[in-house]
């Protein structure tokens, strides 16, 4: 009773040292209240009760305060008069999305009339075909962002009426609930034959037929995620678009289309390549809200530590559960990359502004071989892999987290999902100096010849971050080596730099 009272007196500013906490790591008062039960469920506070605290209207126990700061990693001591708030403001938001932008100088050059003039020829000129273009818009949009489409969010829960996880006979339920008839067709993978001459693998896995015929592959019968997110895509397609009578042809592989389609290769462009490429986003992205509905998903993660394997427990495959996580996480700085040998990014999404290794329309002659994504691609190691990464981003190092797993496609393709934060923001909101504590750490894989131990300094501060985050992946990259990387080897900042040697550098990709 003495210990509360004394806390009494000394907690006048204490509900406005939670909420800015709270805030600055992008917490709502559920996900706060939801984190204090697992760390102590006796003494954790209710939602209403956290809100009365940041309201200055109740004073927790010493107990509930001692949960609090458990979950941001402080010393009770912190919360007190007497401690002051090293920020005590929430951090400006700025630019919401992670893609940079440029100031477009004289403005009348970007004039809608001028710009659909000159983008056609500028597709014709460099090759990129018009749904490369439009899939190029669509990232962009995405990214702008950062993965929040409320709007598609709401159409599928008012279809799946937030069920998680959901079982192939319910989804079967929903599709005949929009009318589709379903049939079944048998046909296997083909080989395609790409212009580098490496041989993958294609599979229709369903398409749609106007009026109401959803044509499904036999082999969706014995893998169940992607049956259930085959069939949350064309319900996207009911749902949204009205079965507008659009191509829309599903299928797994390296391209993702058919590369004999002329329409593919023909670098002219027309409003139908972008309504459908936007269309198909929107599916896909309304596949995933119903399969993953935000709450229900973002506590599942919450409960689990964002580890991969808690896709099982979704009932999705790991690459709908890690993009859905860029979308769910209370923690906005994400990016995730699907990546096939030997150089395609077939899916690349960059909420936190993290510079591509290289364009998913063109290879380069000098990848940096360090990316995590694609070092787990030529290595026999099985599961899952947490690396640390120190990237230079606009002459500045950033620290980044990924996780990467390797999985085989429906066509018996070899590929990588990664999943990766920003971890600059996460420092930044605990009041620390981040541009220091990364190039500190650049400093040190510099003196270990671009790879090495993280000190013991910097390891426990990014334990501290990693704890708060709640992401159990960015424990294990810290107990690993950090590692430097680059965008392209021109600007390798390793000391001797990979390519100082050699001009060009072929990737070790290996054959199919």
């Amino acid at each position: 009773m003495r210990q509360d009272q004394s806390l009494i007196r000394k907690s006048h500013f204490l509900g406005t040292k939670i909420r800015n906490l709270r805030k600055r790591n992008h917490l709502t008062m559920e996900d706060l209240s939801a984190r204090c039960v697992r760390v102590d469920p006796e003494s954790a506070p209710s939602v209403s009760y956290l809100s009365m605290i940041e309201r200055g209207k109740r004073v927790p126990s010493a107990g509930m305060l001692a949960v609090i700061a458990a979950v941001f990693q402080k010393e009770v001591s912190w919360f007190l008069d007497d401690a002051p708030e090293e920020q005590a403001i929430t951090p400006d938001k700025g630019r919401r999305g992670g893609v940079s932008g440029m100031p477009l100088e004289p403005g009348f050059l970007f004039s809608n009339d001028i710009l659909q003039i000159a983008i056609p020829e500028m597709l014709s000129q460099t090759g990129i075909s018009g749904r490369q273009f439009a899939h190029l818009l669509i990232r962009a949009h995405q990214e702008h962002h950062q993965n929040h489409f409320p709007d598609l969010e709401r159409a599928a829960e008012e279809v799946g009426k937030k069920r998680l996880p959901l079982s192939v006979e319910e989804m079967l339920d929903l599709a005949a609930a929009q009318g589709l008839k379903i049939q079944w067709f048998a046909r296997p993978a083909k080989q395609l034959t790409d212009a580098q001459g490496l041989c993958t693998g294609e599979l229709v896995t369903s398409y749609m037929e106007p009026p109401g015929t959803l044509f499904l592959n036999e082999i969706l019968k014995s893998q169940p995620t992607r049956l259930k997110y085959d069939l949350a895509v064309h319900i996207g397609h009911c749902v949204l678009h009205n079965r507008d009578g659009l191509s829309n042809v599903l299928t797994v592989g390296r391209s993702g289309f058919s590369e004999t389609d002329p329409q593919i290769q023909s670098s002219s462009l027309n409003a139908q390549d972008i309504l459908q490429a936007w269309r198909g986003f929107e599916a896909s992205f309304f596949a995933g809200a119903l399969l993953c509905p935000k709450v229900a998903f973002r506590q599942l993660l919450d409960r689990y530590g964002y580890e991969i394997d808690a896709h099982r427990l979704a009932g999705v495959s790991p690459s709908v559960a890690m993009r859905r996580m860029t979308g769910v996480s209370p923690y906005p700085h994400w990016h995730y990359f699907d990546a096939y040998a030997p150089g395609k990014l077939k899916a690349v999404y960059r909420g936190n502004g993290i510079p591509l290794p290289w364009g998913n329309m063109r290879a380069v002659a000098d990848p940096c071989q360090h990316w995590a994504v694609f070092r787990m691609i030529t290595e026999p190691k099985e599961g899952s892999s947490a690396q640390i990464s120190i990237l230079d981003v606009e002459q500045q190092p950033r620290i980044y987290c990924c996780e990467s797993v390797k999985v085989k496609d429906l066509a018996g393709n070899h590929h990588v999902l990664c999943a990766g934060i920003d971890l600059n923001p996460a420092i930044e909101a605990q009041g620390e100096d981040a541009l220091s504590l990364a190039q500190d750490l650049k400093q040190a894989c510099v003196e270990q010849g671009g790879e090495g131990a993280i000190p013991r300094k910097i390891k426990q501060q990014l334990l501290t971050v990693a704890r708060i985050l709640n992401i159990n992946w960015v424990e294990r990259g810290i107990a690993g080596d950090a590692r430097l990387i680059c965008s392209r080897g021109a600007v390798c900042p390793r000391r001797p730099t990979c390519y100082g040697e050699q001009p060009e550098v072929s990737f070790p990709w290996p054959k199919q």
